[in-house]
């Protein structure tokens, strides 16, 4: 036992000593187009692949009272045909030379990939620069229409009528104030998509779209004078737009606890315990994504083997740390057996979090979630494109920091956390008289 006690403790320092070791190197070149397109080339020839990342720098919290969703619905106008792309053709000429994309919104911004064989890239530039360009060139009110219909069945499918949907729906709501850009959800409000018109649409691309709102990496395996000279041919023709309005954003807290209860056709019922916390990359984001770990990040933490394992009163529970720009919260979200209620659920995790705050948590229950964390890190860092791929991170670090590669800086947040930072954080940013609680109840048949 001994023996084996001292290699675990070698292998630890090892470990340890690796970590501190580790420099992550991600070249690139950056340049500004005179239209103020941003860009960042990265070369990796490990696969004949590229990818054409863009992030535009708009999402939902741009949007305003009454005129929510239009980032959301602009996802999906911007696959269908811009000026010298007829509807339909940008997929079929994509999965013609073997490529696929996708995009995404969120509250802070909404992002397209491209990835191709590198001999494709010049098709991949052409397609991302026209719809960036000329889409309004292409975009009918039939077109917003159709789309808008579209958004309208996504919101029924992923909420409405889809199990607790409606309490990710509500919980914005009541962790920020109306009129704070976090209030309503990433997809919008129903009447709001129904009331917006086509002119609205139109004023939301020209205000939001602008090549000196957006930030294009092309990574992978390119040549980068190659790969600049071919930026410049196809997105230099993009007129610049006007420079997107800085945001108000009010001042946000919570002063007690806010409990709200509602129905819905679910067979068990839910607590969902949420807390206002620090943006992302502030101090005590990353020691909360260690709280979460620690809290319920897999079978051996503590929630989960008391609740689950050694009570057996709680069917599954999660704890994130849900980072944003301007603000994040924390949430912890549990779900009881079949005879047992969301009270006794609430009980528990309030004594747990009480022994984070009181007692430190061990050294391998933090050095556990760090690995946990550095492993998740290397593995987006062994792709280049999709989300959260090496392009992805690069658009990610420079819309939030201005510096594309902040891998070391972002990693280096959690490698420097000890067991006292975490308890700090459990005590700072989880009390028990400042935070949301939303219970969902099975609706009577």
């Amino acid at each position: 036992m001994k023996r084996a006690a001292l290699c675990a403790l070698l292998l630890l320092a090892c470990a340890s000593a690796l970590r501190a070791q580790t420099t992550l190197q991600v070249p690139f070149t950056q340049f500004t187009l005179p239209n103020g397109l941003s860009v960042i080339l990265h070369e990796d020839h490990s696969v004949p692949l590229v990818s054409i990342n863009v992030w535009y720098h708009v999402g939902s919290a741009n949007e305003r009272p009454g005129r929510t969703g239009f980032a959301h619905l602009f996802e999906h106008l911007m696959f269908m045909g811009s000026g010298h792309v007829k509807e339909g053709e940008f997929d079929v000429w994509l999965e013609g030379v073997g490529g696929n994309n996708n995009g995404s919104t969120a509250s802070d911004r909404t992002n397209y990939w491209i990835n191709v064989p590198s001999n494709a890239l010049e098709l991949a530039l052409f397609l991302e620069s026209d719809r960036m360009g000329f889409l309004l060139d292409s975009m009918t009110p039939k077109t917003v229409d159709a789309q808008r219909d579209v958004v309208k069945n996504e919101r029924r499918q992923s909420y409405e009528n889809r199990p607790y949907g409606a309490a990710d729906l509500l919980l914005g709501e009541m962790l920020y104030p109306n009129g704070h850009p976090y209030h309503w959800p990433v997809i919008g409000y129903m009447e709001d998509l129904t009331a917006a018109s086509y002119d609205d649409t139109v004023e939301f691309f020209k205000r939001y779209y602008a090549p000196s709102n957006a930030s294009l990496v092309v990574a992978g395996d390119i040549d980068t004078a190659t790969a600049r000279r071919l930026v410049e041919k196809w997105f230099t023709d993009v007129k610049p737009g006007p420079r997107a309005e800085p945001m108000t954003i009010p001042g946000v807290a919570l002063t007690d606890v806010k409990k709200q209860t509602i129905t819905d056709r679910v067979q068990l019922p839910r607590i969902t315990i949420a807390w206002l916390t620090p943006r992302h990359f502030a101090p005590g984001d990353a020691a909360l994504d260690v709280v979460a770990d620690v809290l319920a990040g897999g079978r051996n933490s503590r929630l989960y083997k008391r609740l689950v394992y050694d009570m057996q009163i709680a069917q599954e529970v999660s704890a994130f740390q849900n980072s944003q720009a301007l603000s994040s919260y924390f949430q912890v979200e549990a779900t009881p057996q079949p005879g047992h209620t969301v009270e006794e659920l609430l009980k528990v995790i309030d004594e747990e979090i009480a022994k984070l705050q009181h007692d430190l948590p061990t050294e391998r229950e933090v050095q556990r979630a760090i690995n946990k964390v550095e492993a998740s890190f290397f593995n987006r860092m062994e792709r280049v494109g999709g989300f959260g791929g090496k392009a992805d991170q690069l658009n990610s670090y420079f819309s939030e920091t201005g510096i594309p590669d902040w891998f070391n800086e972002d990693l280096g947040r959690y490698r420097v956390l000890s067991p006292p930072d975490i308890r700090a954080a459990a005590v700072a940013f989880l009390p028990a008289d400042r935070r949301v609680e939303l219970t969902v109840l099975p609706a009577k048949p």
